[in-house]
């Protein structure tokens, strides 16, 4: 699949992988927003988005766990030990297809989730489906609705349809104290819909859009610069407020915000993944693993989640004390998935683990497969992971070394996969953060119970995931440098090249 163009079928042997697809690999000068539109204008290329392009997307469930995970550690960071969040803000913005799990993931981390959304239309689907628990268009509304949650220390989603910039100023002068901030919206795409400005409507906004695009970037930028001056104002007060990797502060520095650290190179805010998903996640392994169940049956996807369980309960038996947190959370996770209600279209689930928890569920997947309990499985994963993506401002933010800006791990890995077993395998441009400033990869397996399937999905599921950590070893982080030499312990064959650290009193006493 060229960009979406089916080339062909072409003569191959049956451990190759039955489908190849591409989206949007162009030369790197070629990679501007503006090269997109006018490729995608000739029908020669095409944005793949993430697992959108590569037949594993799975509706908003695909993001839960992980916003899910960062909420909670999130919260961690700021509150006393044990405290509970119940009762304390989460403000965010942006009720889309992946933005849409924000309002979910708080309830299941226990806090007060305001959501944002500017579409009327998005903000009623999304409650209509469940996804969010009250819909308000009307500030005064919507800071009666908070206060009462604060008192009664409720743990409930709000959608408000309206301008997110609009609560971070009300609620500074209301002096509503937010504990987290962040933000979803498209600001990949921020000139054709990803961002709205404040003070228009939505339908007015799309007519700018429609016929004055150069007046409606203006608004747009506008309205991030004060975006960006409404947010440090909550920061000053404690506010903990974190980019989602969706090029907010990206987009905030290129209008001119007050985004920069007094270095003038870095963000005065770190992303999720410097300051949560990676340390905690990425760089021991633990990543977005997924599955579907080819039968279509909701007893078979059960049948999964209590396999995983099991799975799970007996590896954090002799887990290393670095990563009993994580084992504990995700194992809460799976219990609760089903109650929890994440399935949208097929019966598919997403489980942070690392090589060794998906290795092993996969094995026994692949065993209940064999034994007629469940039909086949296909495994996957998105693309926001370990290994599988290159973003500087999103899944590698919390690479240090230099090397955040290149791309040979997205592209080994697919590589990788292609001839480890993997049944597809998927590269794409800008996933995530926007074309030109991404590369990310993904794949699918399928489970039918054979004895190729056990080779295939040992051989790997080992290497999507350590390839990332070896790479990110490399990069001197300490958390990745436990598990690399972890994994050669329990795995004699792997031999990765390990950094010497130097210690920085040299440096500094020269």
């Amino acid at each position: 699949m060229y960009s979406g163009h089916p080339m062909g079928l072409f003569p191959s042997s049956k451990d190759a992988p039955r489908v190849v697809v591409t989206n949007g690999m162009v030369i790197p000068n070629y990679s501007s927003p503006d090269d997109l539109e006018r490729f995608n204008a000739l029908g020669v290329s095409q944005y793949g988005q993430m697992t959108a392009g590569s037949f594993m997307y799975i509706g908003p469930q695909g993001i839960v766990h992980g916003t899910t995970i960062t909420v909670m550690n999130a919260f961690r960071k700021v509150l006393a030990k044990g405290e509970s969040p119940a009762g304390k803000i989460f403000l965010t913005a942006g009720l889309g297809g992946m933005s849409g799990a924000q309002p979910k993931a708080g309830n299941i981390a226990g806090c007060i989730t305001i959501c944002a959304e500017v579409n009327p239309n998005a903000a009623t689907k999304r409650h209509e489906q469940g996804w969010v628990d009250v819909l308000i268009d009307n500030m005064d509304d919507l800071i009666a609705r908070v206060r009462n949650a604060k008192e009664q220390s409720e743990v409930v989603s709000i959608a408000y349809i309206g301008n997110v910039v609009e609560i971070w100023e009300r609620f500074f002068e209301e002096d509503i104290y937010i504990h987290l901030g962040s933000d979803q919206t498209s600001l990949h795409n921020p000139w054709s819909g990803g961002y709205y400005p404040i003070g228009l409507s939505y339908d007015d906004s799309n007519t700018l859009l429609r016929d004055d695009p150069s007046a409606f970037k203006d608004e747009v930028q506008k309205t991030l610069r004060r975006h960006a001056i409404a947010v440090n104002k909550h920061n000053a007060s404690g506010t903990y407020f974190f980019d989602y990797g969706n090029a907010f502060l990206l987009e905030c520095s290129r209008a001119g915000a007050d985004v920069m650290a007094d270095n003038g190179i870095d963000f005065k805010y770190q992303s999720y993944v410097q300051d949560i998903l990676g340390p905690m996640c990425f760089d021991y392994g633990f990543g977005p693993f997924r599955w579907v169940c080819a039968s279509g049956k909701s007893d078979d996807l059960d049948k999964t989640d209590e396999i995983a369980v099991g799975v799970l309960q007996t590896i954090m038996e002799n887990s290393p004390k670095e990563i009993q947190l994580q084992m504990q959370d995700n194992i809460t996770w799976i219990k609760d998935a089903k109650q929890n209600k994440l399935v949208v279209g097929s019966q598919a689930r997403i489980l942070y683990a690392d090589a060794e928890g998906r290795m092993k569920i996969a094995q026994a997947f692949n065993d209940a497969v064999a034994e007629g309990q469940i039909g086949p499985v296909v495994l996957g994963r998105d693309h926001h992971d370990v290994s599988g993506t290159d973003s500087p401002y999103r899944e590698t933010s919390n690479i240090y070394d230099g090397s955040k800006f290149t791309a040979d791990m997205a592209i080994h890995n697919v590589i990788g996969d292609s001839f480890r077993g993997a049944t597809w395998v998927s590269i794409h441009n800008g996933g995530g953060v926007g074309w030109g400033e991404v590369i990310n990869g993904g794949f699918g397996m399928l489970l039918d119970g054979s004895a190729e399937a056990e080779s295939k999905l040992n051989n790997m599921l080992f290497y999507d995931v350590n390839n990332g950590i070896a790479r990110r070893s490399w990069a001197r982080n300490e958390e990745a440098i436990f598990a690399i030499k972890r994994e050669m312990e329990r795995t004699p064959g792997l031999k990765v090249t390990l950094a010497n650290i130097v210690d920085d009193n040299i440096f500094e006493n020269i």
